[in-house]
């Protein structure tokens, strides 16, 4: 799973990256489902969050939150992308 975070408007500080990538530990359970996982976090006096998943038979998940509060806004996405996931490796595991 290749995990690429992009930060628009502002410097992503090294404390906040890792924060980021160790809330994207929470979809290691399908690391041979996801073949890349994109991230765009940008900043306009509040942070919105774009994430895209991209899944190894072609389906594409995508993600769209916003938040003030940084590390708030990183949860939020989280909790979304989970339940993505969650759903696209039950519909993959019926077929």
């Amino acid at each position: 799973m290749n995990i690429v975070v992009n930060a628009v408007g502002f410097v992503l500080q090294d404390e906040d990256r890792e924060y980021v990538d160790k809330k994207f530990e929470r979809i290691a359970f399908a690391d041979d489902l996801i073949t890349e996982v994109q991230c765009n976090i940008k900043e306009d006096k509040k942070y919105i969050y774009n994430c895209t998943v991209h899944f190894r038979w072609g389906t594409v998940a995508h993600v769209t939150t916003e938040n003030y509060d940084f590390k708030a806004g990183v949860n939020k996405m989280m909790d979304m992308l989970d339940t993505k996931v969650q759903k696209e490796k039950e519909k993959a595991q019926d077929r």
